[in-house]
This record gives C-alpha cells, structure tokens and sequence, in this order.
C-alpha cells in the first residue's frame, strides 16, 4: 500500500511509521493523520510485527495541527457564523482527536515514539499517548497554542502530576528532553544519530517476549488507567476543549488580525513573540529584538 504523507516499513519485527510532511515540520493535516492510523491499523494486524515505532521525518517529530490546511471553514474566528454552529464544530473536532488518540491504547501492540526536534500541540498529544517514548537531545515539547486560547489535554497531567503540567500548559512554554525527562513525558534520552535504533532496538527487545504477554500486560496498564478513570477525564476534556476554542476574545482578534495582515508568520510571531526568550531550547539563546 502507497501512502503520500507517511513512510511505513518493516524490519525484523518492528514495523515503523514516519511523519513524512518535513515541509511543515510533520503539521497534521487530515490526510496525514487519516494514513497515520491507517498504518498503525495494519501493523496492528500484522502478524510479522510486534512492536511499532512511530516517528517524523526531518527535523521535527510532529509540529502539531496544520493551522495552515483549508478545512472549507474558519475555525479561529466566529465573527461571521452562529455560535452554535462554531461550538459544534469543535465539539466533534475534539472528541475525534481524542478517539485517535485512545486508538493507540487500544492496539495489541506497543507503540515507540521516537521524538526527533520540535514536538508540538497535537504532536505532544501524540507523544504522550504512545506506551513508551524516547527524545533526542534535540528534542523540543511545547504546547503553545494556549496562548491562542487554545486547550491542554488531560494526558499531562495523569502522567506527569497536576504541578508539571499546570507549570507548561498554563503558559505553553517551550522545554527540552532534559526537563521532559525530569518530569516524566519521556522515558530516555539519547543522541539524535541513535534514536531510531534505539527505539527499535527496544522493539526487538519487547518482540523476545510471547506475544499473549505483551498484549495482556499493555491491556492491563491501559485499560486499568482507563477504568481507574483516564476516561472520564478525557471525556470532560474533549467538553472543555470545544469551550476554550470558542472563547473568542480581543486577544484572539489581535491574533486574526496579525494573521490577515502577515499571513501565518505574522499570526506565530504575534502570539510567541511577548513569551521569548523561551525557558529551554531553540528559541531560548535570546530576546526578541
């Protein structure tokens, strides 16, 4: 099977997915997200595989939704639409992200993510959903679609404890694989020319084990966090989601505005530009000028 937005192979047991759009960073447009779980369906049924890695091509792991793709409606601006209409929209739109998300848990087989450079909005979403996760020393997470009024997911906080994620979603500051490691996003962190054989050395290493007792033993972590109530707080995020992406204010306006003005790169730099220098990498070495 041919796929335009991602790469898929598989060798000695692990089979491999990589985000192949590294013109926009790996961005989650709804063709890439569609093969993306696509291939992690066939994988999934692959006998020949036991374990999955999953990955982004260049010099990012995931940069997070596409802000730039044509959805057939403006999602950022309610000005000309009802508000039940706008609301409704993010509604589904939520709920469906997180389904793909829990899509993950409910495989049979673990999935790796291997977090190469930038690791963003939906992108950390997807980090944090995988069963184990390893960063390059490049690594770079952050949720910065906050400062858009924009949501954080229940995820960080059930895996890294409510301190942690408060300290990063409340601000949608930039940190790096040292403090990802430090609060638990991720499990270890390795030089970048040894990431993807780490991650599928690791693979190999689960496919060592019987196949019943992988299986068994990832649905016993995952639907044990799910029964405990990992659920229900989804279920309350993807509600509250809708709400914060439809709480359309003046600074939400400014950032329109920007953005009609400078196109996406004047919407990006209006909304990161009074939160830099950043706390941990790439955009932390100095001011804005």
């Amino acid at each position: 099977m041919d796929y335009e937005t991602i790469l898929y192979e598989v060798d000695d047991a692990v089979a491999t997915i990589t985000l192949n759009r590294p013109e926009v960073m790996n961005a989650l447009s709804f063709d890439l997200e569609r093969e993306m779980h696509d291939a992690l369906r066939r994988a999934g049924a692959d006998p020949d595989v036991r374990a999955i890695v999953l990955t982004g091509a260049g010099r990012a792991f995931c940069s997070g939704y596409d802000m730039s793709a044509a959805t057939g409606l403006n999602m950022s601006d309610p000005a000309s639409r009802y508000p039940s209409e706008f609301i409704a929209n993010w509604y589904e739109r939520n709920y469906e992200e997180l389904d793909h998300l829990k899509e993950i848990w409910s495989l049979s087989k673990p999935v790796i993510a291997a977090v190469n450079g930038w690791c963003m909005g939906g992108g950390f979403w997807y980090s944090l959903a995988c069963d184990i996760t390893i960063a390059s020393t490049d690594a770079v997470f952050a949720q910065p679609e906050v400062r858009m009024t924009s949501s954080s997911i229940f995820l960080f906080a059930a895996l890294c404890g409510w301190k942690s994620a408060n300290r990063y979603a409340l601000t949608g500051d930039h940190f790096d694989a040292a403090e990802a490691l430090r609060i638990g996003v991720v499990n270890e962190v390795v030089e970048p020319d040894e990431l993807l054989a780490t991650a599928r050395r690791l693979g190999r290493r689960i496919a060592l084990v019987p196949e019943a007792s992988v299986r068994l033993n990832k649905a016993i972590t995952m639907l044990g966090l799910r029964a405990a109530g990992l659920d229900s707080g989804l279920l309350l995020n993807g509600a509250l989601n809708a709400l914060a992406h439809s709480s359309y204010g003046p600074q939400r306006e400014r950032l329109n505005e920007a953005k009609a003005e400078g196109g996406l790169r004047g919407f990006l730099n209006a909304r990161d530009e009074p939160f830099r220098p950043e706390p941990f990498g790439p955009k932390s070495a100095k001011p804005a000028e």
